[in-house]
């Protein structure tokens, strides 16, 4: 009878556990949610903040659009520039063009370009995009590829040989303007040693080479652009690991790790790099708005047509609705990249995820 007892009583504890257990995983599962919707909320007023700043500051600018289209023009007159004004709604209020352009952006219409061809700013948009992304993102890729082991066997060899030779590297990295190193590699590679082409995204015969030619094309002439991104990146994300992973290697329970006789590799994957990897999602979660702005230099040394080039252009031309367009997908990858940089947390620390540490 008491052996009954007993093991009802313990049937109805590993119950009443596995209640507890479901009940936490529900309020974690609800405290994550609330967490995403808080950091959507907040990732919305932003967003109108940067727009409202941005709208004001390009159009306090000096020069407008109707100046580049009239000061070429010896037969435009102030009667020209008028009806172009109001063609365009520059004549009203500026708080009544933001707002008319905000109810057009909702609709997820960024207007007309203001220079001659007038085409829709999201089909000049989408036209390059996939080319800055794809570089932007290959570049990343490899970035994290490399930088990745290097700081790690920096900072496992801390103050070896091969430890100096990466911090020379990085240095010379931190010191090399991007655009002076791209002029570097077209002078040796493209001119001197004529193996890769210096300029455009594809080659006079690219319409009559066949689909692997056409590739081998493409990626001869991505070759240096993708070098110099990768390169700029490399240093700091490296010298970045590094200093994450020192820091990581010096907790206790490395060494609880290293004293129960754990191989110093198993180590570092299972324990120290999940949290030396934790301030590199930070560093990454920044990174993602430059996918556009660093694109600027190295698209116009190369005569890529890509995001960075159609920005430069819409500058020059006081192009307020291509501008804006641009501005906005900068703006979104912004807190796109704050958003996955927490999701990334979750992902690499299981404390945030389960909610038992915020």
């Amino acid at each position: 009878m008491g052996c009954c007892q007993e093991r009802n009583t313990s049937d109805e504890s590993s119950e009443q556990k596995k209640q507890d257990e479901t009940r936490l995983r529900g309020c974690a599962a609800a405290g994550v949610a609330f967490r995403i919707l808080r950091k959507l909320g907040l990732m919305l007023i932003i967003f109108f903040g940067i727009t409202l700043i941005s709208f004001w500051v390009i159009h306090l600018a000096p020069g407008s659009p109707t100046d580049m289209q009239t000061t070429l023009n010896p037969l435009a007159g102030e009667a020209t520039r008028k009806r172009l004004e109001a063609l365009y709604g520059l004549d009203q209020p500026i708080h009544v063009q933001y707002i008319s352009w905000l109810k057009r952006m909702a609709h997820l219409d960024f207007g007309l370009s203001m220079s001659s061809d007038s085409r829709p700013v999201w089909d000049k948009i989408k036209e390059r995009l996939g080319l800055t992304l794809g570089m932007n993102i290959a570049s990343l890729v490899l970035t994290l590829l490399v930088a990745i082991p290097l700081g790690i066997l920096s900072a496992v060899k801390k103050g070896s040989w091969f430890d100096k030779g990466v911090t020379i590297f990085v240095f010379i990295g931190f010191a090399m303007p991007g655009f002076w190193l791209a002029l570097l590699l077209m002078m040796f590679f493209g001119i001197h040693l004529q193996w890769l082409p210096i300029s455009g995204i594809t080659s006079i015969d690219y319409d009559a080479l066949t689909t692997f030619g056409k590739i081998k094309d493409i990626a001869a002439h991505l070759a240096m652009p993708i070098f110099v991104y990768t390169f700029g990146s490399l240093a700091g994300m490296s010298r970045f690991m590094r200093s994450s992973m020192l820091e990581a290697l010096q907790q206790d329970y490395i060494l609880t790790a290293r004293a129960k006789g754990l191989s110093m590799p198993r180590v570092i994957l299972r324990h120290a790099l999940r949290n030396a990897l934790l301030p590199l999602i930070t560093l990454l979660g920044l990174s993602i708005p430059g996918l556009i702005g660093g694109s600027v230099i190295i698209e116009s040394i190369f005569a890529l047509p890509g995001l960075g080039q159609l920005f430069y252009s819409a500058v020059m031309a006081r192009d307020y609705p291509l501008i804006m367009g641009n501005l906005v997908l900068g703006a979104v990858l912004t807190l796109a990249g704050n958003l996955l940089a927490d999701i990334c947390y979750g992902l690499a620390d299981p404390r945030i995820r389960t909610g038992t540490r915020l």
